[in-house]
């Protein structure tokens, strides 16, 4: 009996492992659309997985050289202006800073580079105490905005990094 009690422990505790394991394998993505007078738009894919959130990102219509990338607070695209989506995510009150540190935004990805196409490209993973995209954690990134902007972050001036006006918005979305 015993031995019978312990096999069905040891089951129930294999298939909530798997079960754990599997949600971490949680994916997302942003459609990026075009503010009024842009013509960028884009995608940015979200995977998480044990060790962190993979960021992936192609955005056209730009023009060459640096553009600030973020995620902002608010899911919310419908200002023409892009405005509509608040600030940096922020939710641990950080300064505003360079993601290579520890000290920054969990929404502060830095600049992306257009080329001279006017196509960037952003391969990331950030750690899981930074982002993720997992319902009830404080930094997690789903139904937030993800802003391109117009110039380059400077990666000090707070808390924008003056970055300056939005070229386009979307928002992340669990996929299906």
């Amino acid at each position: 009996m015993k031995t019978a009690v312990l096999s069905c422990i040891l089951a129930l505790a294999a298939i909530q492992a798997a079960g754990v394991a599997n949600a971490a394998n949680v994916t997302a993505e942003a459609k990026l659309a075009p503010t009024a007078n842009s013509k960028t738009s884009g995608l940015v894919t979200f995977e998480q997985t044990a060790d962190g959130v993979h960021v992936k990102a192609k955005v056209e219509g730009l023009t060459p050289g640096l553009h600030g990338f973020h995620i902002h607070e608010k899911g919310d695209c419908s200002a023409p202006d892009g405005s509509s989506a608040g600030g940096h995510f922020n939710p641990t009150s950080a300064p505003h800073g360079d993601p290579a540190h520890t000290s920054k935004h969990s929404g502060d990805f830095g600049n992306i580079t257009a080329d001279a196409k006017g196509v960037a490209m952003l391969d990331v993973k950030v750690p899981l105490s930074q982002l993720t995209l997992t319902e009830g954690s404080p930094v997690n990134a789903l139904n937030r905005g993800v802003i391109v902007h117009t110039a380059p972050d400077d990666l000090k001036t707070q808390p924008t990094g003056n970055a300056g006006g939005r070229l386009a918005c979307g928002v992340i979305t669990a996929s299906k």
